[in-house]
């Protein structure tokens, strides 16, 4: 079951035939759609939502589109090891409080993202110059941390990406670090035992980015193995979170017949498992595209339907949550080289005017089958 009761549905069907009007400082006004996101998603039984950075809480056009569109939102980067915990003892909480504030005083449902992002990169920095010389105390650290952050937004948030991205994609071992050396495999169920003890009534997810791509058949083998051993010892994971970050550059091969066959026989091993699925990141990026923006939009949205119906096609498939709103915050413009044009991966443009995708997205929801 979702979380969404008669109640909430009933506002979001309101909030969605509202009109609200939304412009960034000196753009044009964009007017509503007739019917939100969440809204549609809602009669189908479905979470949409998006991710929400710091940022963009001081963003009131932003928070404005958030509030007509989303029915939950996810920190991207607040929530995260790096941003609470810094420095040692260096707790710092103020980004992930605010979004948790926003969410509350807006009759939004917060999603958890991440409790342990087990990658070398991503972790603090002193966090990987730990030697935790033994297993007990890498397992003390783990729990002390998983338990006060899950802890303090416990019921609030509904649902944890406990572990993010744990599994190397090229040899679908364990990333190296210094938890994976102090506790091994251990450390994915030392994770998720902390988080149930910490937030018994959220969801559990593993999330991670295989996708359907050549090349991802190793990726995809690793996680199928990973969640096979957690349910083996009886982990109290929930669902696999799919993050749906697409890179999009062959477009004759791109969600073929082929790797749609390929990519359902990857969701019916986990669905088989007896686990929900989540589209906890999604995002096209057109990757060297060229051509006038319209062309680009159309090529976007005919394939976010095609991936959204697939996944839809699941009643495991319990949210659907983009990585952002609008083109400009997307975290992808970061990585956009010089010469190259500026990405166009979301639902809305630099005006907060809606694209084909959003178009896309709203097709796919209504055509969803219905959840229970």
């Amino acid at each position: 079951m979702t979380r969404l009761d008669r109640r909430r549905m009933l506002q979001l069907m309101a909030a969605g035939s509202a009109g609200l009007a939304l412009a960034r400082p000196g753009a044009r006004a964009a007017q509503a759609p007739e019917e939100s996101l969440a809204a549609l998603a809602a009669k189908r039984g479905l979470i949409f939502g998006s991710a929400v950075s710091t940022p963009q809480l001081d963003d009131p056009a932003y928070l404005g589109l958030v509030r007509q569109e989303c029915a939950a939102v996810v920190a991207e980067n607040a929530q995260k090891m790096y941003a609470i915990l810094p420095e040692p003892e260096a707790w710092d909480f103020g980004g992930a409080d605010a979004l948790a504030e926003f969410a509350a005083r807006n009759g939004l449902d917060l999603r958890g993202h991440a409790l342990l992002w087990n990658h070398p990169d991503y972790l603090p920095d002193w966090v990987m110059e730990t030697e935790f010389g033994t297993a007990a105390a890498a397992e003390d650290f783990l729990r002390g941390y998983i338990g006060r952050v899950a802890g303090r937004y416990a019921p609030q948030i509904y649902a944890w990406d406990v572990v993010n991205e744990t599994l190397d994609p090229e040899t679908g071992e364990l990333r190296d670090t210094p938890f994976t050396k102090a506790l091994g495999p251990q450390v994915i169920d030392i994770a998720f035992d902390a988080a149930k003890a910490a937030a018994p009534g959220a969801k559990l997810a593993y999330n991670d980015y295989m996708s359907w791509e050549d090349g991802h058949e190793t990726h995809r083998t690793a996680v199928l193995r990973l969640l096979e051993r957690l349910l083996a010892q009886d982990a109290p994971v929930t669902g696999l979170g799919i993050q749906g970050h697409a890179r999009w550059t062959d477009r004759e091969a791109e969600f073929s017949p082929a790797r749609q066959k390929a990519w359902r026989g990857f969701l019916d091993e986990v669905t088989g498992m007896g686990l929900d699925l989540y589209v906890t990141e999604l995002d096209v990026n057109d990757g060297d595209a060229t051509g006038p923006d319209a062309v680009r939009d159309a090529e976007i949205a005919a394939y976010t339907k095609d991936y959204l119906g697939l996944m839809l096609d699941y009643p495991q498939t319990k949210e659907v949550l983009t990585w952002g709103l609008a083109d400009h915050d997307s975290w992808i413009q970061a990585f956009v080289d010089e010469g190259e044009l500026v990405r166009r991966p979301l639902p809305f443009d630099d005006e907060y005017r809606p694209k084909p995708m959003r178009e896309a997205m709203a097709a796919a929801f209504r055509a969803a089958p219905q959840r229970s």
